[in-house]
């Protein structure tokens, strides 16, 4: 049965500033890759939190039908928020433990939602450090932002 993974990152120049997301999705069976699609994104002004979120809701939402998937993200912003601290968030009215308004919270209310289709592990990388699929969803989220760029320049 072949496993389904989605690398995921998010860019900002400036932040806020031009923004990209980038998701390499990838089926494997028996660690062969089976199947591979690229995601990439961007926005004229925005932060580097909300280009990781928009990176994992754009992996969930591509998918058509209801799966067990792993995110994988460099975000720890992203994982700690989606597995542990938007329970509290939830609770409080969508407020921090300081009661002040959560940052973000449509992104966060979309990933919810996307993410409550799939059976999702999530898991945590260090960005720019050599791992390869991380590497690669950092070039498709600089290839989203250069659009967006004053000079187009994906770096």
């Amino acid at each position: 049965m072949a496993e389904l993974f989605a690398y995921t990152d998010g860019a900002c120049s400036g932040n806020p500033g031009p923004g990209g997301w980038g998701v390499l999705m990838r089926a494997t069976d028996s660690g062969v890759v089976v199947k591979e699609r690229e995601l990439s994104g961007g926005e004229a002004l925005t932060t580097n939190n909300r280009m990781e979120l928009l990176a994992a809701i754009h992996a969930l939402e591509a998918l058509s039908r209801p799966s067990q998937i792993t995110i994988v993200t460099d975000s720890a912003y992203v994982k700690n928020g989606v597995t542990g601290w938007i329970h509290g968030w939830k609770r409080n009215g969508w407020k921090t433990s300081n009661r002040k308004p959560v940052k973000n919270v449509e992104l966060w209310q979309r990933l919810e939602e996307a993410a409550a289709r799939h059976d999702v592990t999530w898991e945590w990388v260090k960005g720019h450090a050599g791992h390869p699929e991380n590497e690669r969803a950092d070039e498709l989220a600089r290839a989203g932002m250069a659009p967006y760029k004053p000079d187009g320049a994906v770096k």
